[in-house]
């Protein structure tokens, strides 16, 4: 989608923020609940808001604010407290699987390239 910034543009883009960061809080807590299979919901999770944002925004503030959102609230619960812990378990390898992952889908539904309109032959043209 091309165009300028008009208001509802900028609502998408405000809820695409807040959905990432929902999404993001919800993944942080299923990959330590149930790592292996956690991982992957989580991801998939993450895979439907960002293709669901570049589908619905364009692959620019569609998936730059659903990635931005969820990027967020992967930092925000990562830091550590005044008092030295942290606000929700960061241990162990499914957190850094997570952010790999997480970011690997933001680039890859960011750049992937659309359906052509036409149908595609097989066969090689003959010149």
């Amino acid at each position: 989608m091309t165009g300028a910034a008009g208001p509802g543009r900028i609502a998408g883009c405000l809820g695409l923020l807040v959905a990432g960061v929902l999404t993001g809080a919800a993944g942080w807590l299923v990959v330590d609940l149930w790592f292996p299979g956690g991982l992957l919901l989580a991801l998939l999770a993450l895979f439907g808001l960002f293709l669901g944002g570049r589908i619905a925004l364009g692959p620019g503030l569609g998936v730059g604010g659903a990635a931005g959102g969820w990027f967020l609230a992967y930092v925000m619960l990562g830091i550590p407290r005044p008092e030295g812990d942290f606000l929700l378990s960061s241990s162990g390898i499914g957190m850094y699987a997570y952010l790999l992952g997480g970011t690997v889908l933001a680039v890859m539904c960011a750049t992937m390239r659309a359906i052509p309109d036409r149908p595609v032959s097989a066969a090689p043209s003959a010149k």
